[in-house]
């Protein structure tokens, strides 16, 4: 019995594994499909992952053996089935922005590969305790205005710092800025080559001109084929065009990263800023591939499954990973049904890094910077800026302060102040909620807005107000002056009637101001009226003590019935607000 049970329990234990639940649940007619994919998807994946190798400021080949492990590593514990995870655009920016400043002087690349491995162990670190304590909501930090400028301002950094490889020179600059000053300060100096310049900015159109008007060709490829083609008869490394080089043979190694431990500190910065834009992207990727194909998204899992990617990336010379949309895009295309596809992938790149490692000896690194630049060009967008400019200008305003973050800053400071932005904003709207004063309305059920219904009918001595958000310490005097202000009006109301049905939450600051504010207005016969409180909030008013400074009586289930009390005990009758007709409206219309 307890072999049984055991054997239960492993059994149990391996199928909650995602890539277990894979293999049992897998169809055979997807094995052709998967197969396809697979082919399809390496000609993107190897001019991609050496392009943003060399974005990251790493050589070429750590891309490579980035893609092969991060592949595998979430093809065993990532849930979704098509999503392609490898090196990115939007972090290759941010991992150079970590890991240069701390490599020596003169740029020794074996340590800025260890530095950028543990850079990706610490990311799955973060991703996998962030997994199990159940923080997936985390992605939600940084909102769509703040994004969209942070993405912006990462576009406009890629293509400035890529511009001089694509020109054929080189800029040592540490930000946007010296970044301009140097490319111009090259040009001006003649030490663009021209061949290299021709090369990138023919790469870029075809790229460009496929995916505009041939989005089913493999763009890159034909791009990357003519390149080599092109370098191979008219001998351009002669013509001082730099050239990618022989690649190391043979599976990636695995290797312990060892780095000093004064590098740790800054290295974990720059792992939670990486770790968050992870989180942003793989979360939203997976969210759109999910809907197509009437998958369920769990975010949690997708942690845990870029965590393992990240792990197995940094155990063996790589660096941190994210998922991709235009990857995933190109294999579901294809006709990718499951990770088989990923792990397709990574083998064809082992066999050509085995059997062929000078395949791509001729490659020109302008077509690398091509491949980025047209990369970033996806990243960013203008027309989102343009449409926060038209609809809130508030909104516009936090999507320019996280672009000029990127730009003038550097992108680990972008990221800080865009996920600082997200978080002030929400605060903001906490603090300075919307509040209005209500009113009866001809023809209308229940009670609204006099800025938009300025004739709407009032109660003499009565007030309606409605407070549109939860009273917390960082609103609570907005609510308290409001309130007073209100009660200070001439002639003065003897009832203010609070439509709390929008007041999730009052807080203990919050209870402390309504005390005093509640004393302050019964000195001068004003009472506080609460109608639609929802009984949560209720019982904590009661827990607070409040009932012994505000009526019991003062609670009522609706406006309506606080209403109906209030002229019952005055007698008091609508009257028409400033701009009604002569004629109040009657009981009758508001039935």
């Amino acid at each position: 019995m307890k072999d049984q049970h055991r054997s239960r329990t492993l059994r149990s234990r391996w199928g909650a594994v995602p890539g277990v639940r894979a293999v049992a649940s897998y169809r055979r007619e997807w094995l052709v499909k998967d197969l396809v994919a697979g082919v399809v998807l390496t000609t993107l994946l190897v001019p991609q992952g050496m392009a943003y190798a060399e974005l990251a400021g790493l050589p070429a080949i750590t891309g490579l053996y980035t893609s092969i492990l991060c592949l595998l590593g979430y093809a065993v514990c990532g849930p979704s089935r098509v999503l392609v995870l490898g090196p990115d655009s939007s972090l290759g920016p941010m991992i150079a922005a970590t890991v240069l400043p701390l490599v020596a002087a003169d740029g020794d690349p074996d340590r800025a590969v260890a530095l950028a491995s543990v850079l990706a162990l610490m990311v799955a670190a973060i991703m996998i305790l962030a997994s199990v304590a159940k923080l997936g909501f985390i992605a939600d930090l940084i909102s769509k205005p703040t994004m969209i400028g942070y993405m912006n301002g990462l576009a406009l950094t890629i293509l400035i710092g890529q511009l001089p490889k694509l020109l054929g020179f080189k800029v040592d600059a540490d930000n946007l800025i010296g970044e301009c000053a140097g490319l111009v300060r090259g040009l001006a100096e003649g030490a663009a080559v021209p061949a290299a310049a021709a090369v990138g900015g023919c790469a870029i159109v075809l790229v460009l001109v496929l995916q505009r008007f041939a989005p089913k060709v493999p763009a890159v490829l034909v791009m990357v084929v003519l390149a080599i083609a092109a370098t191979t008869v008219l001998d351009l490394g002669e013509h001082g065009v730099s050239l990618v080089g022989e690649l190391p043979e043979g599976f990636p190694p695995f290797t312990v990263p060892d780095v000093r431990l004064a590098d740790l500190a800054p290295l974990f910065g720059g792992a939670l800023g990486i770790a968050l834009v992870s989180l942003a992207d793989t979360i939203s990727n997976a969210s759109a591939f999910a809907a197509r194909s009437g998958q369920e998204v769990r975010g949690n899992q997708e942690m845990t499954g870029v965590g393992v990617a990240n792990l197995a990336a940094g155990l063996f010379q790589g660096f941190p990973v994210s998922a991709s949309g235009s990857r995933t895009a190109v294999a579901e295309r294809a006709g990718a049904r499951s990770q088989l596809t990923g792990v397709v992938g990574a083998a064809l790149i082992v066999l050509m890094l085995v059997l062929v490692p000078g395949l791509f000896r001729n490659l020109p690194q302008p077509a690398l910077a091509a491949v980025v630049i047209t990369a970033s060009l996806s990243l960013a967008d203008i027309p989102g800026a343009v449409r926060l400019w038209r609809q809130r200008r508030t909104e516009f305003t936090l999507c320019l302060a996280a672009f000029l973050g990127v730009a003038l800053l550097g992108v680990l400071p972008g990221i800080a102040i865009a996920v600082a932005l997200s978080v002030l904003n929400v605060f903001r709207r906490a603090w300075w909620p919307y509040n209005t004063v209500l009113g009866r309305v001809r023809g209308l059920e229940g009670y609204h807005d006099v800025r938009s219904y300025p004739a709407a009918g009032r109660l003499p001595g009565l007030v309606i107000y409605r407070f549109d958000a939860p009273l917390i310490f960082a609103n609570a005097k907005t609510f308290r002056d409001e309130v007073a202000r209100l009660a200070g009006a001439d002639p003065r109301p003897s009832w203010i009637v609070i439509a709390a049905e929008p007041m999730t939450d009052v807080d203990t600051t919050a209870a402390d101001v309504l005390t005093e504010l509640d004393e302050s207005l019964n000195a001068h016969d004003v009472h506080l009226v609460f109608a639609e409180l929802k009984d949560p909030v209720r019982r904590k008013i009661e827990q607070y003590g409040l009932t012994r400074t505000i009526d019991p009586r003062h609670f009522f289930p609706t406006v309506e019935a606080a209403v109906a009390a209030f002229r019952l005990r005055t007698g008091a009758e609508w009257v028409p607000g400033p701009d009604a007709p002569a004629t109040p409206p009657a009981d009758e219309d508001r039935r």
